[in-house]
């Protein structure tokens, strides 16, 4: 399979009405937000939205755009065999409408937690970056380049 230039993906962080954040703990990279690849045909917003109800059982609605993320590192994947593009990511608020958590064959645990609680569980520094920039959000959309191996590096980093 021929990859693309870059993977374009999005992140959803979605809200409850009491303030509380879901997450969800994959295989391969512990506590995250939901999200992934957008697939052929979809818009972004569309496919973070499936991203989210596949791998929570939760339906959502996109409020924002909170963040935008180039990942320039190049690395193999988690085969050890293929090699993996570089990404460009969306990270959207957005908001719980309806649904209940359950897992997915991309999850083995899906949990609301205390907005202010999040970090203490995402041990990824990407991840926790981007968590941090959704809680310190201000309306200002972030934008950065990083690469995450062998060790996590910000390249840039501004608001746009």
């Amino acid at each position: 399979m021929a990859w693309p230039t870059h993977i374009v993906a999005a992140g959803g962080y979605v809200f409850d009405k009491k303030g509380n954040i879901l997450i969800v703990k994959t295989h391969n990279r512990g506590w995250d937000c939901t999200g992934g690849q957008i697939e052929v045909g979809e818009n972004i917003e569309e496919g973070v939205l499936r991203e989210i109800l596949e791998e929570s059982g939760v339906r959502a609605s996109v409020r924002c755009l909170v963040g935008i993320y180039s990942n320039v590192g190049q690395h193999m994947h988690y085969d050890e065999v293929t090699h993996v593009p570089t990404k460009v990511m969306f990270d959207f608020i957005c908001d719980y409408v309806d649904g209940e958590l359950k897992t997915s064959n991309e999850t083995s645990e899906v949990i609301w937690v205390p907005k202010n609680d999040v970090l203490n569980y995402i041990t990824a520094p990407a991840s926790a970056l981007r968590f941090k920039n959704v809680i310190e959000f201000d309306g200002r959309i972030h934008y950065c380049s990083y690469i995450s191996k062998p060790k996590f590096k910000v390249l840039s980093s501004r608001f746009v």
